[in-house]
């Protein structure tokens, strides 16, 4: 069972976030909240602000969503089996991310990364595309 801060009942959120393995160093999880990614209760808030149990959290990691409800909370960094006992993801979340990640599965190989200038063969048929328009 996780192991429960017996002197209060908060808990930062960075260190929380680290603690349940949403990321991997704090800093990084400080990045996240600064960023935006983070959202307790609908509100977007600072590293500093202090989680309690039954909080809610919105977890942006692209391409997915975490909805998560805080179920425990944690004074050190323990394994992922222990680290998956201090929260509980929403049902929605949980289906909406196993839908986008069969999306993305199935998407062809060719649409996935389209990034930089286009391909001599793709300014061809842009070219072809606009004249015949």
């Amino acid at each position: 069972m996780a192991q429960q801060d017996s002197r209060s009942e908060s808990q930062r959120l960075d260190k929380w976030l680290w603690a349940a393995r949403f990321y991997k160093t704090r800093g990084l999880a400080v990045e996240a909240i600064s960023g935006g990614k983070v959202h307790v209760n609908g509100q977007r808030v600072k590293p500093s602000r202090t989680v309690r149990i039954e909080d809610t959290l919105i977890i942006s990691k692209p391409p997915y969503e975490f909805e998560v409800i805080i179920q425990g909370l944690n004074l050190q960094r323990r394994p992922a089996s222990e680290a998956e006992q201090l929260y509980e993801e929403t049902p929605q979340s949980r289906d909406k991310r196993e839908l986008l990640r069969e999306q993305i599965k199935n998407e062809p190989l060719g649409f996935r990364q389209q990034k930089g200038r286009p391909s001599k063969r793709d300014r061809r048929n842009i070219i072809k595309f606009t004249r015949d328009s």
